[in-house]
């Protein structure tokens, strides 16, 4: 697929997909979101990779939904609605349940479904002086939906409460307190800090089994007690079979340093 709102590029075993519409602040229209899905596939197929940034070219994250496009969805019928949403969602999706980890690095403003996009990742590195983040949608008329079903995973469902209903924008320190980020950094080390985060992923961690714990987050909530337990018992059966345990138990048995 050639990308006209987006770029993807892979180095080594680390993937990177850059919103890149700057003069609109990377703002979401319905072909940013095909992209978005096209090169996360893409991702998701090719066994080289083994973490993903998200990021987003110029002086914005994401600043939420491109004006042209609110105004062209405004005619809008039910079904095509419909058909609009559940693209976006199967996108969030596609981010949340991927077998690799998904870093988010927001050097601006992070809002409405920019801030969705980011909520969905594993990891959110953000600039100290520059990221703010906010469920702004209620100031229009219009309600976080989608993004609210991986929101209360992430900070529960209280703080989910308060981020969607006020609809206040947080600075970087405020949604790591939030629990909403994962590292905040000053502007000129942002991409130092994403670097050290990436290798510990990449060189630390077991691909398999960080796709494995991805699994269980994703499919673990919403089950009851007893299913959840005998889920959690044959994935730890599985995973005891998987080449990448074996040499890492071979490994510490040896008290041998293993690079993954």
């Amino acid at each position: 697929m050639e990308f006209t709102r987006i770029s993807y590029e892979r180095v080594e075993r680390r993937a990177t997909v850059t919103l890149r519409r700057p003069d609109k602040r990377n703002a979401l229209d319905d072909v940013t979101v095909q992209e978005l899905a096209a090169a996360f596939t893409s991702a998701a197929r090719d066994p080289g990779v083994k973490v993903v940034l998200l990021a987003g070219e110029g002086t914005a994250f994401c600043a939420g939904a491109d004006l042209e496009y609110l105004q062209r969805i405004a005619s809008y019928d039910l079904e095509a609605h419909m058909a609009d949403s559940r693209r976006l969602a199967a996108l969030y999706r596609l981010i949340y349940e991927l077998h690799k980890p998904v870093v988010a690095v927001v050097q601006g403003p992070a809002l409405a479904g920019g801030c969705g996009l980011a909520s969905v990742c594993d990891f959110i590195v953000a600039s100290r002086e520059n990221a703010t983040f906010g469920y702004t949608e209620v100031h229009i008329g219009f309600i976080p939906a989608v993004v609210m079903v991986f929101l209360i995973k992430r900070v529960g469902e209280g703080r989910a409460r308060e981020l969607v209903l006020r609809g206040a924008v947080l600075s970087a320190e405020e949604a790591k307190e939030a629990g909403l980020v994962s590292i905040v950094a000053p502007q000129k080390s942002l991409a130092a800090a994403v670097d050290d985060l990436v290798e510990e992923l990449m060189t630390k961690n077991s691909a398999a089994s960080m796709g494995l714990c991805k699994e269980m987050l994703a499919r673990l909530h919403g089950m009851n007690f007893l299913d959840a337990i005998d889920f959690a018992a044959n994935m730890n059966a599985a995973a005891r079979m998987t080449p990448d345990c074996k040499q890492g138990i071979e490994a510490f048995l040896a008290k041998s340093k293993i690079t993954w």
